[in-house]
């Protein structure tokens, strides 16, 4: 029994896959970005300044002080 086209010739098969199924290749292509550019970006982002953010707040912030009332738009 032959081994499959793709363990003989890995680069040639990708040539061939991009010529005659390029939407499956190309979304193999950037599905395998993905955990790359998991490793790669917090570092580079970190490298231009791009610093952590700040928390998200739980709260509303209640004001100081007296309440002041509306006037003017009664019915």
């Amino acid at each position: 029994m032959s081994t499959p086209r793709f363990w003989r010739q890995p680069l040639s098969y990708l040539r061939w896959a991009s010529h005659e199924k390029p939407a499956i290749f190309y979304s193999f292509v950037v599905g395998g970005m993905g955990p790359v550019m998991m490793v790669t970006v917090p570092s580079i982002r970190r490298r231009l300044g791009d610093g952590p953010r700040p928390p998200i707040p739980l709260t509303y912030p209640i004001p100081k002080g007296p309440r002041k009332i509306p006037e003017g738009y009664d019915d």
